[in-house]
């Protein structure tokens, strides 16, 4: 297994991943966002999904995915309609328009990559694909918290309060991990 100096390393390369991901972004067409662009592939991914549904796949609140629905829909890049087992939900599709706009944000996402990686071997590739395909796999569905390992706290559990401190003073609390 790694060491902690490799596993530090790792955490600070993955970091600054976020900076491909900013890179990306900025190739987008002005009118569709990071999570306009989400929204259409997994539509297109996994075909018709509920609004419920697709909040769950993006993990955002139902809100978030109601706005990107709408955003798209003014487009007339996704259909909405009703659900006929729940006519209070809406089942949403994707629609040539929004495949249109699909190919052309993977248009736009490949040639950068391209022109990025282009002292990148086909080798050297196909090696980030695989490792990359490998850390997914191994974080799993993150969406859930079934789907979560444990991890141990960051900092030891906190040590009873002394009798002279009164039980109502504020403890603070150890930094958390949050997931988007």
């Amino acid at each position: 297994m790694a060491g902690q100096a490799q596993f530090e390393e790792l955490a600070r390369q993955l970091s600054a991943v976020g900076a491909v991901k900013r890179d990306l972004g900025r190739i987008l067409p002005a009118d569709c966002s990071p999570g306009s662009a989400g929204v259409l592939t997994l539509l297109d991914r996994h075909g018709e999904l509920r609004m419920s549904a697709l909040s769950e796949l993006l993990a955002v609140d139902m809100s978030v995915t109601s706005r990107h629905a709408a955003h798209l829909a003014e487009r007339g890049w996704i259909e909405r309609s009703p659900d006929p087992a729940d006519k209070r939900s809406r089942i949403l599709r994707i629609t040539p328009e929004g495949h249109a706009m699909l190919a052309e944000l993977t248009r736009r996402s490949t040639d950068l990559l391209a022109e990025r990686l282009s002292d990148w071997t086909d080798d050297e590739v196909g090696q980030l694909i695989g490792l990359m395909t490998r850390l997914r796999a191994s974080f799993g569905d993150c969406r859930s918290a079934q789907h979560r390992p444990h991890r141990p706290p960051l900092l030891p559990p906190p040590l009873p309060l002394p009798a002279h401190v009164p039980a109502d003073v504020p403890v603070s609390e150890p930094p958390t991990w949050t997931t988007t």
